[in-house]
């Protein structure tokens, strides 16, 4: 990481580059073009005005911001037709902007801050900033990984109950990510709990003789997918519970 630092008045500006980051927008924006381009001249070949202006749209919006980059020509519309327009043999043309795209990569890997913190480092500035975005992505795991969804309350004590049922749940969440990044990279802490889903705990309910009820809860059979990410996390399942007797019937919903 390259940082480096400009004063303005009573404003700080930080300029900070990343080669890492730089390589990898070049390689995602390059991948985008790529796919965009392969359906381009696969457009050629439609021979409604209509269903290439359909089938364009979807690929510019799946391209994004590398849409931008690619200059098309579109067939002209005949003013008055009532029925799907033909597309004429080299009506629909299109290029690649390599002045643009050169420019572009030159931006690539690159963060400009501005603060008022005139008397910081701008190194200590840089870890500050990357705190923030760590903090924005706990939120962003909450809502999306974790599932957890504003629940209003009214009571202090349950709304202190609340953020730290959050917090515990955000731990493991971290826990499990570097158990994954050790054991297992390339996963996350999302696909570990959709596999690992498939695991219930059930309960046997069977009546004795005397009137009372035997009670035995059972975890369903692993399949392998969980099996083998068992071995790959080594863990180990708990022993089944023992069967219990209970004198009234537990009724399910």
């Amino acid at each position: 990481m390259q940082v480096k630092l400009f004063r303005e008045g009573e404003e700080l500006f930080v300029v900070a580059k990343s080669g890492g980051r730089q390589a990898k927008e070049n390689a995602m924006r390059r991948k985008k073009l790529a796919t965009l381009l392969w359906t381009l001249r696969s457009l050629r070949r439609e021979g409604s005005r209509d269903g290439l202006l359909l089938r364009l749209g979807a690929a510019q919006s799946k391209a994004g911001r590398a849409a931008s980059l690619v200059e098309i020509h579109l067939p002209t519309a005949q003013n008055g037709a009532k029925r799907k327009q033909q597309v004429q043999p080299g009506s629909f043309k299109f290029r690649l902007l390599k002045e643009a795209l050169k420019e572009s990569e030159l931006y690539d890997g690159h963060y400009l801050l501005r603060s008022n913190l005139s008397d910081k480092e701008p190194e200590w500035l840089w870890k500050l900033y990357m705190l923030l975005v760590e903090i924005e992505a706990v939120f962003k795991s909450f809502k999306n990984d974790l599932g957890l969804r504003p629940i209003y309350h009214s009571v202090e004590a349950r709304v202190e109950a609340h953020i730290f049922v959050c917090f515990l749940a955000y731990c493991l969440s971290v826990t499990l990510r570097q158990r994954l990044t050790a054991l297992a990279p390339g996963l996350t802490p999302r696909a570990v709990l959709e596999t690992l889903a498939g695991v219930q705990m059930l309960d046997l309910e069977m009546p004795t003789s005397d009137g009372r009820w035997l009670v035995m809860s059972r975890y369903t059979q692993p399949d392998k997918a969980v099996e083998l990410l068992r071995v790959r996390l080594k863990l180990q399942l708990p022993e089944q519970p023992p069967p219990r007797l209970s004198a009234q019937r537990k009724l399910t919903p």
